[in-house]
């Protein structure tokens, strides 16, 4: 039976942390807001075909996928005028071909690291009356500025004035992020909520 192939176009972008490249599709990938980041090939194992096959290239360190787009985190060694075309190809190659980008969404349950120890278990947050008001602003405000960069920004909780925020893909780990968590995102939710001091980015 041949494989059925859509016409797929697939370009890369730069992002505001040099590590990191966008591949932005002409489809959806995910829908529904959905968000997923993988930091090996074991933990997109049963969750991410493309996400997992990504992981074979040696110099691929993370893999973050959002809506229409695929952020791709590379490792320091390797410039990328050698790897972008490929990559590029890779992925296009792979949507068109009709193949799984994404088959189960992993759970929240701590991570392991490669020596299959479980990472410290994230913080859990009690439901406040803020959460609603809180992810307005963020899904307003924040949320089209950060995917525009090839990244996702997730709330996580809010505690005695402190929001607690999880930065994905290119914003992980970027140099600007601080700035813009700082500067940006922790001055929007003090200007528009006179209970929140302060905005911390969720540390792994």
């Amino acid at each position: 039976m041949e494989e059925k192939r859509v016409p797929i176009t697939l370009y890369a972008e730069m992002t505001p942390n040099p590590l990191t490249m966008k591949f932005v599709a002409n489809k959806y990938l995910l829908i529904n807001d959905q968000t997923v980041q993988f930091e090996s090939g074991a933990e997109a194992k049963g969750f991410s075909p493309l996400a997992e096959a990504l992981f074979n290239f040696p110099f691929v360190d993370a893999v973050f996928i959002s809506g229409n787009f695929v952020t791709i985190t590379k490792t320091n060694n390797v410039d990328w005028d050698f790897i972008v075309m490929e990559l590029r190809d890779f992925v296009r190659e792979w949507i068109a071909s009709g193949k799984d980008v994404l088959v189960m969404m992993p759970s929240k349950t701590p991570k392991v690291d490669e020596e299959g120890e479980s990472k410290t278990p994230r913080k859990t947050f009690a439901p406040n009356e803020l959460d609603e008001p809180i992810m307005h602003l963020l899904n307003e405000y924040v949320r089209p500025a950060v995917e525009n960069d090839g990244g996702a920004i997730d709330y996580v909780g809010f505690e005695e004035g402190v929001v607690t925020v999880e930065l994905k893909g290119s914003c992980a780990g970027c140099p600007s992020s601080t700035a813009t968590l700082k500067g940006g995102i922790e001055q929007l939710l003090k200007s528009n909520l006179e209970e929140v001091t302060e905005v911390v980015a969720l540390s792994e």
